[in-house]
């Protein structure tokens, strides 16, 4: 059983336990609602308190079960809280900690709540493109009022308990000093004799003027969804807790929507991606008792862009950085960048003076290896070349001190070989930040051939540590993330080939609902960077073909926002891209050049090009090992490359289109021009014949 049942005098206490956060899974539904018929049946017992065991009330239903049998399976969710609700003895919600989605639709079910202070209360199901969908809809606005309510339901934002003290929702806070399970069974005793029983669905939701409030968040909430279906949803339920004929009747149209939500491919996309996250953490392999090795001090080789980044991570995390440049002019520059983004942070309100003069004390500047031989880490954050890493990483082996983790911010070289420039390749390891480096969610860490089980464990908690997402990557050319995005800027490159244009490429794949498109991103990152990287493989990979477009658009010193004009033109200090006649005359040149008759292209198949791409070359990475599962490709391209969350990542997109249909695209692609590019990954072949799915 997952609840404990314990009488204290004439209180009956049930105690949801199960961790982490007492999930009302099937077992604990069940264990709950025997325990209140238990307390019902002795006449010894006055009143009922329900709490949680651990560090949580309860997190709220088992995401899990939403769409399996066991959500439908009896006890539900919603016969657990009217069991608590039809009582005939008071039942007491006793909140500490943690009290979300059906945690506190519980709770509202319940006569009378009381909490500690500091207790997280939220309903966050908006945030799985869901709408609470036991009441919650119906009960919160009878206890705080329409307006906090719907506040709560759209931004799924916890509030803490002590901010709700006054409010309906609690009949006491108790203070901090106070321990909640005797006083909680002291605050049962008090009321025991109390009727009638005390029922939130009795309440009525008290406002001024609900009809013209309610048609104000719609507008509003029209202008903000976007594709996400969920919101809207949630205001109409909350409405219907004015508008119903009855309770019951508000509580069927919750629980309809609820349901329709649940199928929606938008909310698919949001589920998976919340496990995904949590997924990625977990490696195959690795000895769960492997501890972590302790990161107290950093050190960052590179005060550019991208080392005075990563920089900034350690500093917002509360760790010492000290920064290596060669130079103090570089060095000087790089330490103003960083107290220039504290300051427009500040001025935005976003930082307070203090925070920023405690960030900028934890970094230091240097112009000596010497400086870094006792950190915990060091982040190599040099140009992309690997005769520059091999320099920095001798370097670095003969100074740093013994279980030092040495790491590589490469975007693509080999990690395996910047390992063997030392003699402690179980100490290196990959740490992929992306650009800008304090910003971007994704961390992809690449796992060298021998990185050792902490130094990958290490990595993985630096990870959370700093806010990132980190997701596990093997060794190959550009990792999970590159490797998929040449194949999606080849296909980009092609359609401009053959009669697309850039702004087109970008429209329609912005519809599709990408943060950014191709030709807009590589101006915002900078053409040169991707023509560093050609230049490369031009060596490694000679039989590599591959447009020449942008590197003629190099060569005309067209390097994006950085030189004012890339795929487009900029005004000076402006970001906004305006297509660019240059460009326009150079990519029709170029394509009566290589004796291509321009023809007009679809938005449909400039989108089918771009995404399937992605999808054919993960197939190939997760079939190599190089990802560990196809949730890690798509957390790579949520967090770090702009695809669209309400789609759920270019893996689970292919799923849900289907990889049959998939497929049979590709190898219409692949008879058409360049087909060579549109090789079918023998892993979307199999699963496509199975009818399977990449994350089944």
């Amino acid at each position: 059983m997952s609840a404990d049942y314990q009488v204290h005098g004439s209180v009956a206490v049930i105690t949801l336990n199960n961790p982490p956060v007492n999930g009302l899974g099937l077992a604990t539904r069940t264990a709950a609602v025997a325990g209140i018929r238990q307390a019902e049946a002795d006449p010894a017992v006055t009143a009922i308190v329900i709490t949680g065991a651990g560090k949580a009330f309860s997190g709220g239903a088992d995401i899990r079960e939403f769409t399996s049998p066991k959500a439908l399976t009896e006890p539900t969710l919603h016969t657990l809280i009217a069991t608590a609700e039809s009582a005939a003895k008071p039942v007491v919600a006793a909140i500490h900690s943690v009290c979300m989605g059906g945690g506190l639709e519980l709770a509202l079910g319940c006569h009378y709540r009381v909490a500690a202070p500091g207790a997280q209360i939220a309903l966050p199901e908006v945030k799985l493109g869901l709408l609470p969908g036991a009441g919650g809809t119906q009960r919160l606005p009878r206890v705080l009022g329409l307006e906090k309510a719907l506040d709560m339901i759209l931004t799924g934002a916890p509030v803490v308990s002590d901010k709700l003290a006054g409010t309906a929702l609690f009949d006491r806070v108790f203070d901090a000093d106070v321990d909640l399970l005797p006083a909680a069974v002291a605050f049962a005793e008090s009321i025991a004799a109390v009727r009638p029983l005390p029922k939130v669905r009795d309440r009525a939701v008290a406002h001024p003027d609900a009809s013209g409030f309610l048609a104000a968040v719609r507008e509003r909430v029209d202008a903000m969804a976007g594709p996400f279906p969920a919101p809207r949803e949630c205001v109409e339920t909350v409405a219907a807790s004015v508008t119903a004929e009855t309770f019951e009747a508000g509580l069927q149209f919750e629980r309809e929507r609820f349901m329709y939500l649940t199928t929606t491919p938008e909310s698919k996309a949001l589920r998976h991606a919340f496990f995904a996250e949590r997924a990625a953490g977990k490696v195959p392999g690795v000895p769960p008792d492997t501890q972590p090795r302790p990161i107290a001090s950093a050190a960052v080789v590179g005060a550019g862009t991208m080392g005075a980044g990563i920089a900034m991570n350690f500093a917002n995390a509360g760790i010492s950085v000290t920064i290596l440049e060669m130079n103090q002019e570089a060095l000087d520059k790089g330490l103003a960048g960083i107290r220039a983004v504290y300051e427009r942070s500040v001025a935005k309100g976003k930082l307070t003076a203090d925070k920023l003069a405690q960030r900028m004390a934890l970094i230091t500047g240097t112009l000596s290896y010497d400086a870094l031989a006792q950190a915990d880490i060091v982040v190599e954050a040099v140009f992309e070349d690997m005769g520059v890493k091999e320099l920095v990483f001798r370097e670095l082996d003969k100074l740093m001190k013994p279980g030092a983790i040495l790491a590589t911010n490469t975007s693509s070289l080999d990690v395996n070989r910047i390992a063997a420039f030392t003699g402690r390749p179980q100490d290196v390891i990959g740490l992929h930040f992306f650009s800008p480096a304090h910003v971007m969610k994704l961390l992809e860490i690449v796992r060298g051939a021998q990185t050792g089980a902490d130094v990958l464990v290490t990595a993985l908690a630096l990870a959370k540590k700093l806010k990132k997402t980190g997701v596990v990557s093997g060794v190959c050319d550009g990792f999970i993330g590159n490797r998929m995005l040449e194949q999606y800027l080849r296909q980009a490159y092609d359609l401009l080939e053959e009669g697309a244009l850039p702004e087109q490429v970008d429209r329609a794949i912005e519809a599709f609902g990408f943060a950014m498109g191709p030709f807009r991103m590589s101006d915002l990152a900078g053409n040169d960077i991707g023509w560093h990287i050609r230049k490369r493989r031009a060596i490694d990979s000679p039989d590599f073909a591959y447009s020449k477009l942008p590197d003629r658009l190099c060569e005309q010193g067209r390097f994006g926002q950085k030189t004012g004009a890339g795929w487009y033109d900029y005004q000076a200090g402006a970001r906004a891209a305006t297509p660019s006649g240059t460009v326009h005359a150079m990519v029709t040149q170029y394509s009566h050049e290589i004796g291509v008759e321009r023809r007009a292209i679809p938005d449909t198949e400039i989108v089918e090009r771009l995404v399937y791409a992605l999808v054919n070359e993960g197939a190939k990475i997760l079939e190599e090992g190089i990802a560990l599962r196809a949730s890690d490709i798509d957390m790579v391209y949520l967090s770090g490359y702009g695809f669209p969350l309400h789609r759920g990542g270019p893996m689970l997109y292919a799923d849900m289109v289907g990889l049959p249909a998939v497929l049979a695209a590709i190898e219409g692609f692949a008879r058409g021009r360049n087909g060579q590019a549109w090789t079918p990954a023998p892993l979307l072949v199999q699963l496509a014949a199975a009818n399977g799915a990449f994350n089944a």
